[in-house]
Order: structure tokens, then sequence, then C-alpha cells
């Protein structure tokens, strides 16, 4: 199983548009070609959302595969991830579909959203995905989905060091994250003696601030603009892959 990289970049998310930003990537082909400028600014996985004609939010098992396919081709050593964000127009069944039909090795997973499935459906679904070799991370918005991921997933798989998370540090909604936003969690993994693949993503002005804070207490990043426009400058971007480049230089990585 892959870990993941010090940065994924995750450059449109489910809400973003050209009204936000010129540059943000909604059609197929921009999406390929942000992945390969992600990549080369230092971004070893891209975290995938795809849009539909009219510039939708879109879950599409055949669409995503397209894209994945095209980024493969295009950037052949990057971790593609795709979402199954519901974004308030899909039910579990078309999450779980979409996570198991796109061919993406590696899939974002809300526990919030997922865990409205029934039971049978949701052991169905983590059966299929560990047989079709599909990792997934969970997205955790605080400690009451911690605990709502421990009461689904088997005992195994919540202790091993191979379970992926994603902290998320603020919301959509302008309230900006905190770095101290992480110490709930830093203090959960502690108290429970545990060590998974973990990751943070924070919205808003600080995002900078929390990345740092994480990747110093051994946390991976994930930035880029579905989580903020800015620069640790306070500029705004002028890309996903300035954002890249922006974070490698504030964690003291290598530029590429």
């Amino acid at each position: 199983m892959t870990s993941l990289p010090a940065i994924m970049v995750a450059p449109n998310g489910a809400r973003l548009s050209k009204k936000d930003h010129p540059k943000a990537p909604m059609t197929e082909d921009e999406i390929v070609s942000c992945a390969v400028d992600c990549f080369a600014a230092g971004a070893g996985a891209i975290h995938v959302h795809i849009r539909d004609e009219s510039g939708q939010h879109l879950l599409d098992a055949k669409a995503y595969a397209s894209v994945v396919q095209k980024i493969r081709a295009a950037a052949p050593e990057m971790m593609i991830q795709i979402t199954t964000e519901a974004a308030g127009r899909y039910e579990p069944i078309q999450q779980m579909q979409v996570a198991l039909d796109s061919g993406a090795s590696h899939v974002s997973v809300s526990i919030r959203e997922i865990s409205k499935a029934a039971s049978s459906e949701l052991s169905d679904f983590l059966e299929r995905c560990t047989g079709n070799g599909i990792v997934l991370q969970w997205i955790l918005y605080d400690i009451s989905d911690v605990e709502t991921l421990q009461s689904i997933l088997p005992k195994s798989v919540f202790n091993s060091s191979r379970l992926q998370l994603l902290f998320v540090l603020g919301k959509y909604d302008q309230v900006a994250g905190r770095p101290e936003d992480l110490d709930p969690f830093l203090e959960w993994m502690s108290e429970a003696q545990l060590s998974p693949d973990w990751a943070v993503c924070a919205f808003g002005k600080n995002e900078l601030a929390c990345l740092v804070y994480a990747a110093s207490l051994g946390g991976k990043c994930r930035t880029g603009f579905e989580n903020s426009l800015q620069l640790s400058n306070g500029e705004t971007a002028r890309s996903n892959s300035e954002k890249v480049r922006d974070l490698r230089k504030k964690l003291g990585l290598p530029s590429h």
C-alpha cells in the first residue's frame, strides 16, 4: 500500500468555480494540466473533483475513470485520489459505487456521509474496497467522527498504521482553521496509542500555519484552491502549483 506523500494538492473542490479564481481547473483537460504542473512543483498526489457540463460537482464512475487514466498517462508517478464528497447532491449508495467503479486506487470518504448507509451496505463496501485494492482515506472533522469511524471499521483496520486519515480544520463557510484545532486529534492518537498515516487540510487564511504545525508533528499536508486561494504572504496565488511551491518552501523542502 502506498503511503500518503508529504504534499497532496486539492485544486478545485466541489464548490469552486472560475468566478472564484480564473485558474480553478474545471474541465478534464484543465484538471490533467493542473496535475502535471503540481507534480512538477512538488505535489506527490492530487485529490480530484470533477464537474458536469454545467460546472456542478459530479460523481460519475465513467467520467472519473477517464480523468484518472489521463492523469496516469501524463504524470505516471503521481498518486491520484478521487473524492466521494456528496456536496448535498448524492446519497451513500452513489458515493460507494463511484469509489468501486472508477478505477481509482485511492479514494477519500467522509465518515459523516458514508455512515448514513445501512450497516450491511457499509460492510460490503469495505470488503469490496479491500478486495479490489482500493485505499480509503477517511475524512474527519472532529472527535465524534473518530468515534463513528471506530464503530464501523474492524479493530485490526482501525488500529493499523496503514489507516489513512484526513483531519479537516475549519469549514467551507469561511470559518478559518487554526493550528490548535488539530490538538484534539493529536491527543486522541496519543491516548489511544495509534499511529495512522495522517494528513491535514485547513480552510481559510491560516491554512499555511496549520499545515506547518501538522508537518512539524509528523503529519502530511493537503493544500490547494479547495481550501484557500492565499499564499503564505497573504497574496492570492496565481495557480495551484504556486501554492505547492509556497508550501514546500515553508516546510523547508527542496524546490522542484
